[in-house]
């Protein structure tokens, strides 16, 4: 989104509420001039949020309004009951998982878990998981299958925490081993991209049977700083790599990686979480009546050949 546009926006919406405020203080009815600037800017948002840039999807990925996982898990189950540790170190509060009820599915939900202000995203470590967060995970995933119940994943994160006691209790183990048993399991798995899908970091519990991407959500094996520290050996040309690697919805979509685009209100899904949790709610009852009278030995084939076709028609 241009920053003329971004201008005009803000300016349209600083004259709604100057004339509402004269209006409510005056008595004088301005509803007219009021309801045309409105759908003046309700034109502008469309044209904007229309023709976005992959580094404008990337800048609308990382909203620090955008919802997260527990806001999701609020709107689309009930009685969720959230589970703590990985019973060999500690809990890891940037990945949420536990159980609850989707429709007439009991299931084991789990996400990466950014936070909205200040003090929880520090809590949660702005959504990047040590290895005891991908232990979690993989423990409520095993017990999900142990149970027969479901599991539907939530990805957003920048990617897995690259400090020094992450590597020391072994993250890489940690995604690689999450990767593996993944592949494996014989319950069907429902990936949502709902924001920033960062590399290992968003595989590590990504793995699965069907794969859903927000309309402007991302997802790639680097972020597009790293790339472009990488491509052209300097980071601030991170708005060039976005155009080069294929990392919105649109292009996974194309591209046969992801199975289907869950489109958002004009804003991004910061606008409206409702509306969008009542679509992947949807998709997950709609999915769940499919898996129902497949069998396991089938969604486990069903999954491993879906990650074995990623790139043929490359």
């Amino acid at each position: 989104m241009s920053d003329s546009i971004k201008e005009r926006m803000k300016t349209i919406e600083k004259d709604i509420k100057q004339l509402e405020t004269i209006s409510k203080s005056s008595s004088i009815d301005l509803n007219d001039k009021i309801n045309a600037l409105k759908d003046k800017l309700k034109r502008l948002k469309y044209e904007a949020f229309t023709s976005l840039t992959p580094h404008d999807k990337v800048v609308l990925s990382r909203d620090k309004d955008r919802p997260t996982t527990q806001d999701y898990i609020d709107n689309i189950c009930a009685n969720f009951l959230e589970f703590h540790g990985d019973r060999l170190y500690k809990d890891d509060p940037s990945i949420v998982g536990g159980i609850g009820k989707i429709g007439n599915y009991n299931v084991t939900i789990i996400g990466h878990q950014k936070g909205h202000d200040t003090k929880e995203k520090i809590r949660r470590n702005f959504g990047m998981p040590h290895p005891e967060g991908y232990r979690k995970a993989l423990r409520l995933m095993k017990q999900a299958e142990k149970f027969n119940r479901p599991i539907v994943t939530f990805v957003d994160t920048s990617g897995a925490f690259c400090g020094l006691e992450a590597e020391e209790r072994g993250q890489g183990e940690a995604i690689a081993r999450n990767l593996l048993e993944m592949s494996k399991l014989s319950v069907p798995v429902i990936t949502f991209v709902i924001g920033e899908g960062g590399s290992g970091g968003a595989l590590g519990i990504g793995v699965g049977n069907d794969i859903c991407m927000l309309e402007h959500s991302v997802y790639s094996v680097i972020s597009p700083e790293g790339l472009s520290s990488i491509l052209f050996k300097d980071s601030s040309r991170a708005k060039e790599a976005c155009d080069v690697m294929k990392l919105t919805s649109k292009d996974l979509y194309d591209l046969n990686i992801i199975d289907k685009i869950i489109k958002e209100p004009l804003g991004g899904a910061q606008k409206d979480v409702e509306a969008v949790s009542k679509e992947i709610k949807k998709y997950v009852l709609d999915r769940l009546d499919y898996y129902k009278d497949i069998s396991k030995e089938d969604i486990v084939s069903m999954r491993y050949n879906k990650f074995r076709n990623i790139g043929k028609c490359i």
